[in-house]
């Protein structure tokens, strides 16, 4: 068994597909098939279920990958460890999310991090508040920041940033309203455009309105989409009106191309989490980005 092998195995694992392994590694597919046929021979045993649609582990895989991440993260902290000693800092931070952090919370810290530590990368994944925390805890992905929070005693969430949401409309759609909110019952007459499932934008809104005795599957949803900028582009062409992150739309409402409202009686505020696997073992690097983000939110550890 050697370091290559381990490699090509933690990156099958990752990927749950050989050709998306060797493309990471900058290998061809046979290169890394004879690395796992290897490797299995080597051992005496199956690592990797290959009858599925989807690549999965065997119990002896399972086992062989939590070492195999053991010895590529203190090898990575031994390259670490000697270039931090020759004062040069570089890696890549693998980062998932969510579509509001994506967009609007993480560039700013990430750009300052930067500046900080120029020989660092960043690898950043895109997924619902769900499938994000699923990368998570595989391990195939360090950090996460996400919109929602969900009873997962694998993972350790950290309160980011506070937001609400809003009622956006088009700007010549002026609804009832007293000092900006409106009546609940007045959502049933709005066509509206929706986050996808998975969303922690639409979980919210359904979860509250739901609360406040508000039949959802009475209102009128004339359009599904993954992309919060393209909901704001459709509100502003008159297709619709839809529930969006206030700190998604300052622009829009500083340059006056929408309306916003809120519903009387209803707080829909929530949190942005930036979340990770507390089984995770971080390297050098993980651990400086983690310090690095607590300072500039300026969280308490």
């Amino acid at each position: 068994m050697d370091f290559k092998q381990l490699e090509v195995f933690v990156a099958v694992c990752k990927y749950e597909s050989f050709s998306k392994a060797a493309k990471e590694l900058f290998l061809t597919q046979p290169t890394v098939s004879s690395h796992i046929n290897n490797l299995e021979k080597e051992l005496g045993t199956v690592l990797i279920n290959r009858n599925n649609k989807n690549l999965t582990l065997t119990k002896s895989g399972e086992i062989l990958y939590n070492h195999a991440i053991l010895i590529l993260n203190n090898c990575k902290k031994a390259v670490y460890d000697i270039k931090e000693y020759s004062e040069k800092i570089e890696g890549i931070i693998d980062i998932v999310c969510s579509s509001i952090p994506e967009s609007y919370i993480i560039p700013n810290f990430l750009n300052n991090f930067s500046n900080q530590f120029k020989d660092v990368k960043f690898n950043i994944s895109h997924y619902d508040s769900k499938s994000a925390i699923s990368e998570i805890l595989n391990e195939r992905i360090s950090f996460g920041l996400v919109g929602s929070k969900s009873n997962n005693p694998q993972i350790e969430y950290i309160d980011l940033m506070d937001d609400e949401l809003v009622l956006i409309t088009p700007l010549d759609v002026v609804l009832p309203n007293s000092n900006g909110f409106i009546d609940i019952d007045l959502l049933y007459s709005l066509k509206f455009i929706m986050r996808k499932e998975g969303s922690g934008t639409k979980d919210l809104i359904i979860n509250k309105l739901k609360s406040n005795n508000f039949d959802t599957d009475k209102l009128d949803v004339i359009a599904h989409l993954e992309s919060n900028e393209s909901i704001k582009k459709l509100v502003q062409s008159g297709l619709g009106v839809s529930f969006v992150s206030y700190i998604s739309c300052i622009d829009e409402l500083e340059s006056k191309k929408l309306n916003i409202y809120r519903v009387k009686n209803i707080e829909f505020k929530r949190k942005f989490y930036f979340i990770y696997s507390r089984k995770k073992v971080f390297s050098p690097l993980e651990n400086k980005f983690l310090t690095g983000l607590y300072k500039y939110f300026n969280i308490k550890r």
